[in-house]
């Protein structure tokens, strides 16, 4: 008999699927109601999520069979601690971004509030297919789900924002397909498509050296490559996030490809498992390499950008090349993925309040460019506050999570015995301060005219359905530093990774 809490993994698919045609129908009638009915349906789910992370802490994995039926022959769905921490992140996220939208939305597409939420809903949804299911074809569906939301909404601003969520749909498409083909080449071989069963089967059989279980391998990570924007796979990135609307540059940035990146790690760690890819495929030495060039790359371009959404998508770049360099280094360490999971957190609270504080700049003064941003931090004090604080967060100053990122993955590279990984961590940064003290300079040092100095400025703030999100995520950049590095049993964020290494076999090096 199963308990009420292993009834949620479906229970937040289900009432987020419904939510969609609810927030549909009801928008006929009334379209402000479709904001409140996305934030009420998303609220449920991230307390229904908070569950389910204490019962796989404090209980075990959650299985849940949908229909009755046993897998290998129905789909299941499992939720371990690796999910369930991903689960709590994409709903936050989720829930903070439909409350900033409310105004924005107004502001931005007044005729296509129903449509907006209607699809939002559906993104929310395939994020958290992807996120609990156990069913290696049931999270490709719901990663079709999820990016063709993401192209509408990408798409729902019109003009230039067309051109960037057609790239995004190619791209994805393609993505999508190897994807696909790696998930058909797995069932020619296993005959199942139950993740746990396919892995079982590749060990006990010993077909790792199969060369279309080697092909399906390559399709995994060339797919999922595009999907997480991991380089040089990322050319639809910077316009995608250019051009969206501030709320989903946050969930692009902050949470996709977050997700796309734990997938990539489920079929890697879960699917194939460390075995194969240490004695195999030796992916990791090859992944840690593209990501320092990413780091790199990635702030290399930021700094030519004048465009600040355009500047952060650049960055996010190079963040993923940190997120993959905790990825490359896990097979070689005693942290395991610790540093890779601890940046996707990191990373989305940091990214999520520099993209809507962009929304912010353009939602009152219509401020894209960086150099309009002159004397922006008289009158918006608070907005830009929580930008610096996340972007000091970026740079890595102490206690920050930027810097406990960086710490972990120094300690990861020092154990590794890759200096020169260290190096590029060192350089990156030096990049990242250069290319955000220049939006520091022009939002306090710079004036629009000198005649202005010592006068009085008008502060003009967003609204505080806007303003809220975006403090509170600037606020967390600090907190959940300090938290990473003193664990507390209210938030155990170091028991949490040391519960996925172990049940990935990770974190010990012999």
């Amino acid at each position: 008999m199963l308990s009420a809490v292993e009834h949620f993994p479906v229970l937040i698919i289900v009432i987020s699927l419904l939510s969609a045609f609810t927030i549909l129908i009801a928008g006929w009638l009334n379209k402000k109601s479709c904001c409140f009915i996305s934030f009420a349906t998303i609220l449920v789910q991230l307390v229904m999520s908070i569950f389910i992370l204490r019962h796989v802490l404090t209980v075990g994995t959650i299985s849940y069979w949908l229909g009755g039926w046993a897998p290998p022959w129905g789909i299941e769905y499992v939720v371990d601690a690796l999910n369930a921490y991903i689960l709590v992140i994409l709903l936050f996220l989720a829930l903070a971004c439909v409350m900033y939208s409310k105004r924005n939305i107004e502001h931005e597409l007044p005729h296509k509030i129903v449509s907006y939420y209607t699809i939002y809903q559906l993104l929310v949804t395939g994020l958290c297919g992807v996120t609990v299911t156990g069913d290696i074809f049931n999270m490709y569906v719901f990663v079709e789900i999820f990016s063709l939301s993401a192209y509408a909404l990408i798409a729902s601003r019109g003009k230039i924002a067309l051109r960037a969520s057609y790239t995004y749909l190619i791209l994805g498409s393609i993505g999508a397909c190897f994807f696909l083909l790696g998930i058909g080449f797995l069932y020619s071989v296993t005959g199942t498509l139950n993740m746990y069963d396919i892995s079982c089967i590749l060990k006990t059989g010993d077909l790792y050296s199969s060369r279309v279980v080697l092909a399906a391998f390559a399709f995994f990570i060339v797919g999922l490559g595009i999907k997480m924007a991991l380089f040089p796979l990322h050319t639809w990135l910077p316009d995608a996030h250019s051009f969206a609307p501030a709320e989903i540059s946050a969930m692009l940035s902050g949470i996709i490809i977050g997700v796309s990146t734990y997938a990539f790690i489920r079929v890697c760690f879960s699917v194939y498992t460390i075995d194969f890819i240490t004695l195999y495929m030796p992916l990791t030495s090859m992944i840690s390499w593209i990501a320092v060039i990413a780091m790199i790359y990635g702030s290399v371009l930021a700094i030519a950008q004048y465009n600040l959404k355009r500047m952060l998508a650049y960055s996010s770049i190079a963040n993923m090349g940190y997120i993959m360099l905790g990825v490359g280094l896990s097979a070689s360490t005693t942290l395991g993925l610790t540093p890779a999971l601890m940046h996707i957190l990191n990373h989305a609270l940091m990214k999520a309040c520099m993209f809507l504080a962009a929304g912010a700049f353009i939602y009152k003064f219509d401020l894209w460019d960086i150099e309009d941003f002159r004397g922006l931090g008289r009158k918006m004090p608070y907005t830009t506050l929580a930008f610096i604080l996340a972007a000091l967060a970026m740079i890595g100053m102490p206690p920050s999570v930027g810097f406990v990122t960086k710490l972990y993955l120094i300690i990861a590279c020092l154990e590794a015995g890759q200096f020169i990984f260290v190096a590029a961590i060192f350089f990156s940064t030096l990049l990242i301060v250069f290319y955000f003290w220049r939006v520091i300079e022009y939002m306090y040092i710079r004036v629009e005219d000198e005649k202005e100095i010592g006068k009085e400025v008008k502060v003009e703030e967003i609204p505080w359905s806007m303003l809220v999100p975006v403090l509170v995520f600037g606020v967390l950049c600090f907190v959940v530093g300090v938290l990473w590095l003193v664990n507390i049993p209210a938030f155990p964020l170091m028991d949490i990774m040391d519960m996925v290494n172990s049940e990935l076999g990770l974190g010990v090096v012999p």
